[in-house]
């Protein structure tokens, strides 16, 4: 039997239409239900901190494990505008430094410091939240990014922590064949990012 290959490396892979992508956050429940109720963020999320959204699912149920972690137990798909994704991509830094795409450790430290979103490459998860030897994006936004996410780009916000429940559920029952068809389809994004998204070497 032959074993189906990997995707490439460093690839954005999500849920997604023509003209919106879903990401994936957790918070607590007096800012994720309000949240999902009202479809958009309330006065009460900080625009001025930075926040991490995730394309991943499984790479967001091993960060909030399946809703249970505190402080993470509301777990939300943000549907956002592609055009917004884009825009962070496009304005976005890499965490690390990475030699090759960087001029030197002070020409990334200074990006950094201005840029206001961060592009992080972490390992996808299985369901069984395993590392895989692939990578998913996580995408930090601070300052006007933060902002835009939160009053422009935001198209709908669900509370997806039954979901979450269920294929954990699924998952423990040793149900895989059921948990994987309870996943989200994520498949590769094509996106108009001109500045470098990937990290070569990480």
């Amino acid at each position: 039997m032959n074993t189906p290959p990997f995707p490439p490396r460093y690839e954005i892979r999500a849920l997604h239409t023509a003209t919106t992508v879903t990401v994936y956050q957790a918070y607590r429940p007096a800012i994720g239900l309000p949240a999902a109720r009202d479809g958009r963020f309330p006065a009460a999320w900080k625009r001025d901190r930075m926040t991490w959204i995730k394309p991943s699912f499984l790479w967001m149920m091993y960060r909030c494990g399946w809703g249970t972690k505190e402080g993470q137990e509301v777990v939300l798909a943000v549907e956002i505008d592609r055009s917004g994704l884009e825009w962070a991509l496009a304005h976005a830094e890499l965490s690390h430094y990475v030699r090759g795409v960087h001029t030197d450790q002070a020409a990334w430290k200074r990006g950094l410091r201005t840029a206001p979103a961060r592009v992080q490459w972490d390992p996808e998860r299985d369901l069984d939240l395993n590392p895989l030897p692939y990578r998913s994006l996580q995408l930090g936004l601070s300052g006007e990014a933060s902002r835009r996410y939160a009053d422009e780009w935001t198209v709908s916000v669900r509370d997806v922590t039954p979901l979450a429940r269920e294929v954990h559920a699924a998952v423990r029952a040793g149900d895989r064949e059921r948990a994987a068809a309870l996943l989200p389809v994520e498949t590769p994004l094509d996106l108009d990012a001109p500045r470098p998204v990937t990290s070569p070497g990480l």
